[in-house]
């Protein structure tokens, strides 16, 4: 009976969970360089990387693409970020096309496998923010004219965001069928 009490439970707590909204937004893929990919700079265009990863934001889940031919990219620390030191890498990859996924927030380094090529600007620098944020909807600035029949608003949670109707009913009905099942068994012979 006891177990029986806590499969129940169970399947009551994994509806209750998938109702709610998954607070981490959708992790994405970015190519380096965009169109470029992953090159030696030009004489004149050496900062190419640095003012790339500038115009984008970088989160923990993100997939970094590096698209490239007759080179490679190693993962290195700072110092060998700074200095070209290709001696020591945290990971080498020469396939052409390498997938890197962030798993940590604050900085990492990428450099080409050769050093003049780093020497040369191919490296890059970036600034790993957290997972990503929930994409919400701008909050309304005026409330609509209210007709003369008042409609009661969404419940707000203690965080003042709006609980989600599907998710209230959902958690309802789990409640409803978990109870039922439950004086089912009080009662069965």
């Amino acid at each position: 009976m006891a177990s029986l009490f806590r499969l129940v439970f169970a399947v009551f707590l994994m509806m209750l969970l998938s109702a709610i909204d998954n607070p981490v937004g959708a992790s994405k893929e970015i190519k380096v360089g965009g169109a470029e990919g992953w090159r030696q700079p030009g004489v004149n265009d050496s900062a190419m990387y640095n003012q790339w990863a500038a115009r984008h934001r970088f989160h923990v889940g993100d997939s970094l693409r590096f698209q490239y031919k007759n080179d490679s990219v190693l993962v290195v620390d700072k110092y060998g970020y700074f200095h070209c030191n290709t001696t020591n890498p945290i990971s080498t990859f020469e396939d052409g096309s390498t997938l890197v996924t962030i798993e940590r927030p604050g900085p990492a380094y990428f450099t080409s496998g050769d050093p003049d090529h780093c020497k040369n600007g191919q490296r890059l620098a970036i600034e790993v923010m957290g997972l990503h944020p929930i994409a919400r909807s701008p909050p309304s600035i005026a409330y609509p004219p209210q007709s003369y029949m008042a409609v009661s608003p969404s419940p707000v949670s203690s965080s003042g965001e709006s609980v989600p109707m599907a998710a209230l009913a959902v958690v309802s009905v789990s409640m409803g069928l978990v109870t039922s099942f439950v004086t089912y068994l009080a009662f069965a012979p």
